[in-house]
């Protein structure tokens, strides 16, 4: 089939086929994907006008010459036109719409043909056309309620009509991707089919609609018109799902709910009228501090992901490695080493530690059997590439060795000089410890330039984020190789300089030592939790403790109470509320009784309960009972986080703020729409910092700003410069 060119451009080319057809194909030069920005856009204006203009062509197929068809918008781009006014991002969004409605307009039918990832602005573009065909391995979405916004390139007017308004609600809101077979039952896809007829079909189907076989025009007409639901209907669907919604993304994720009403303000409106509610409402969300937090922490992940690429490039192939302690960290990381494709030996002292390693590996194999992530077969499989072992055998074929034994530098020490004595020269060994000096444990090293820290956070399958901890005489080639295998284990890597607590137990634990000042100061534990749940924490600081264990807090603290006497020392010799409990044995979630006391609900799962018991536990270490405002408390607790972040940026630990912020996010959960503790001291201002910092002078050093802090405040700077 000869092809004659209708238009050429960087990221568009448009041919005229012999059949009559035109197709309008994305292949964006220099690059492996298909995405919008500014100028992809201009081109399918140009594009379009040149399909309009010729009036031979009889109908439309779009295409991509990539493996995905379009991943999205150029977040890089336009998140950074954001910091425009409203009215001009308004303005923005309704010409580039007219874009989409000029393909929409054409006079002949379409059909897109998604032939791998189309989200976001990609799946926008695919709905303008009349229909589509998606290959059985695609996936479309709109995922934009992840960034703080919702589409804008017409998805909130087009896929209400096309697949009704309580199905359009739950995609838009979600903001997950979605398989074939879900588009196909909802019909957001008119077919699914195999990769290799997904050309020939589309090709049948236009025929089909060219023949007349298909109402392209009332399928048009139904996307353009207004949205079919009566009052009751209406009244039903969105008063439902706005309920639902508030309820799942709460007050600090507004767009979720925005998109809603924009949808409902929309419904009576024909598509161009439809279209400027949905440019307008969505210029509101573009504008809020949520959107601009959520969108640099997708820049920050394509930063970080970036910068684990080059430790891949620049270290050596980990093929098979090694975890000294079992139980439940050693059976956690044996477990995700395996799961990932790299063979585990797995050694301990005890066969009841090895079999506890083995039942933790064991059973989150069948939970991924369970969800059908896995099948029986392939779950066995991974499982027999976890080797139990009571000797050093097969040490000598290892090129990596993770210690996990107990946090205790005595037995660390023993344990890495006796492995270093079994391993082959050059095998990278590093400790998995949450708070020991690497340069101390390196003592006991013959070859120090081959350890390092690999700290790994609890659940090890769940949490995403490695510190690995780098000392003075560790080479670059085993920070390289570390930081490989912790990617290729499917986790995110941040290279941190040994420091006591090194980087994430470094920052948490000001905010703990904000916490217990709090209560010292006779503020309720409670009322405490619930105003940091609303600030946006998964769990308020007392819950936390009692999950992360109260002795282990205790003894992370006593680490970092040395290693920062001048503000994390508790010089007065009074008791804290954290030493009350450990003396008491109160040691959390783990046996029972912390903060709060624990019973098991309905799901075998731990559920807490407030315990007047604590109260009167606590009594003796308080000056008496507060009701501390919600304001003093979020500043008590956040402001020794944001100044020791600085310091460790300072300090060096980290190269960048965006690892700083992405290791708060990653290892503790900090609130993701505030954007880590720098991004949040940007939106708040630092001078607005510094003045609040003054009014806690009296509380010490953990309220002292830097004078980094100080000169940015004086010069207008940001940690994230928009």
């Amino acid at each position: 089939m000869s092809n004659t060119p209708l238009y050429q451009g960087q990221s568009i080319q448009v041919d005229k086929l012999e059949n009559g057809f035109a197709e309008l194909r994305f292949d964006r030069q220099g690059d492996v994907i298909n995405k919008f920005d500014a100028r992809t856009v201009a081109e399918l204006g140009e594009a379009g006008a040149a399909l309009a203009k010729d009036g031979s062509i009889k109908g439309l197929l779009v295409t991509s010459a990539k493996d995905v068809f379009i991943v999205g918008a150029d977040i890089t781009e336009f998140g950074a036109s954001f910091q425009r006014p409203e009215e001009e991002i308004a303005a923005w969004t309704f010409e580039s719409n007219k874009v989409f409605s000029a393909i929409e307009d054409l006079p002949f039918p379409s059909v897109t043909v998604i032939n791998g990832i189309a989200l976001g602005g990609g799946f926008e573009m695919a709905l303008s056309t009349d229909y589509r065909v998606m290959s059985a391995t695609a996936q479309v979405g709109l995922p934009e309620a992840k960034l703080g916004l919702f589409p804008g390139f017409g998805g909130t007017v087009r896929l209400p009509r096309l697949i009704g308004a309580d199905n359009a609600i739950e995609w838009i809101a979600g903001g997950e991707q979605q398989k074939p077979a879900a588009a196909l039952k909802v019909h957001a896809v008119d077919a699914v089919v195999a990769p290799d007829k997904l050309k020939d079909a589309a090709i049948k189907l236009l025929q089909q609609a060219v023949d007349g076989k298909y109402d392209w025009k009332a399928r048009r007409a139904q996307k353009t018109g207004k949205l079919q639901l009566n009052a009751i209907e209406a009244m039903m669907v969105f008063s439902t799902s706005k309920a639902f919604i508030a309820g799942q993304a709460g007050k600090n994720y507004p767009a979720p709910l925005a998109a809603v009403s924009a949808i409902e303000k929309a419904a009576g409106k024909t598509r161009d009228d439809a279209l400027k509610i949905e440019g307008q409402a969505f210029a509101k969300v573009a504008k809020t501090p949520q959107a601009d937090a959520l969108i640099g922490l997708f820049l920050n992940d394509q930063l970080i992901k970036k910068k684990g690429k080059g430790y891949v490039k620049a270290g050596k192939k980990v093929q098979h490695a090694a975890v000294l302690g079992a139980g439940i960290m050693g059976g956690g990381i044996s477990y995700q080493s395996a799961v990932k494709g790299v063979p585990v030996i797995m050694k301990d002292i005890a066969d009841k530690a090895l079999d506890l390693g083995m039942e933790e590996a064991n059973k989150l194999l069948s939970k991924q059997v369970e969800r059908k992530k896995l099948t029986p077969e392939k779950a066995g499989h991974i499982l027999s590439t976890i080797r139990s072992t009571l000797n050093y055998g097969d040490f000598q074929t290892v090129d990596m060795v993770v210690e996990a034994v107990v946090e205790n530098p005595k037995i660390k020490k023993s344990v890495l000089a006796e492995v270093e004595s079994q391993v082959r020269s050059g095998t990278i060994i590093a400790s998995n410890t949450s708070s020991i000096s690497i340069d101390e444990l390196a003592t006991a090293m013959k070859h120090p330039e081959n350890f390092l820290g690999m700290h790994f956070f609890n659940p090890v399958h769940r949490m995403p984020l490695v510190e690995v901890i780098y000392g003075e005489k560790t080479s670059k080639e085993a920070i390289a190789t570390t930081a490989a295998y912790a990617a290729a284990m499917g986790k995110t890597p941040i290279v941190v300089k040994n420091c006591p607590g090194f980087l994430v137990n470094r920052i948490l634990f000001p905010y703990f030592y904000g916490f217990l000042g709090a209560l010292r100061d006779g503020a309720d534990f409670v009322k405490i939790d619930k105003v940091m749940e609303g600030f946006g924490w998964p769990m308020g600081p007392a819950y936390l403790q009692d999950v992360v264990g109260i002795d282990t807090s205790h003894h992370v603290g006593d680490v970092l109470a040395e290693g920062y006497p001048d503000r994390m020392k508790n010089d007065t010799g009074d008791k804290t509320a954290l030493d009350v409990l450990y003396e008491q044995k109160r040691f959390g979630q783990k046996n029972g009784l912390g903060f709060y006391k624990y019973e098991t609900d309905p799901k075998g799962k731990p559920k807490k309960i407030a315990d007047p018991a604590t109260y009167e536990l606590l009594k003796p270490t308080q000056k008496g009972q507060v009701d501390m405002s919600d304001e003093e408390i979020i500043d008590r607790h956040m402001l020794p986080m944001i100044i020791e972040t600085v310091r460790c940026l300072d300090d060096g630990i980290v190269e960048t703020p965006t690892e700083a912020d992405m290791g708060l996010i990653m290892g503790i959960g900090f609130p993701p729409f505030r954007g880590g503790a720098l991004k949040y001291a940007d939106t708040i201002g630092m001078q607005t910092i510094l003045d609040k910092c003054a009014r806690y002078a009296q509380l010490g050093k953990l309220y002292e700003p830097t004078e980094s802090m100080k000169k940015m405040a004086a010069e207008g700077k940001l940690y994230f410069p928009k």
